[in-house]
């Protein structure tokens, strides 16, 4: 039997985007945020992040998140690595396969 994954709190999560609230504001497009939203990712979005970062993985996952969120790489970067961390989660929530 499969356990079922409980969503976090700071996490709100629809088959369209996630919603990952952050430990600390940061500025994003000159804006203070403390939500990030990632929309879910088309073929071309991933295609195009893997293109861009010439093999490196790192480079790959923050051209796709800052493509996904809408802002620049550099402002993710901005971000405390327990936010980053959350961002990471929300993503892999987001395009994982429904459970049957």
């Amino acid at each position: 039997m499969s356990q079922v994954k409980k969503t976090p709190a700071w996490m709100v999560l629809s088959a369209e985007s996630v919603v990952v609230s952050l430990t600390k504001p940061v500025q994003m497009n000159s804006v203070t945020c403390d939500k990030v939203t990632l929309r879910a990712p088309t073929v071309r979005d991933v295609r195009a992040a893997n293109t861009a970062a010439g093999g490196d993985d790192e480079q790959r996952e923050l051209l796709l998140f800052s493509s996904l969120a809408e802002v620049g790489a550099k402002d993710l970067e901005g971000m405390t690595l327990k936010d980053y961390q959350r961002l990471q989660a929300g993503y892999f929530r987001l395009v994982q396969d429904d459970e049957l």
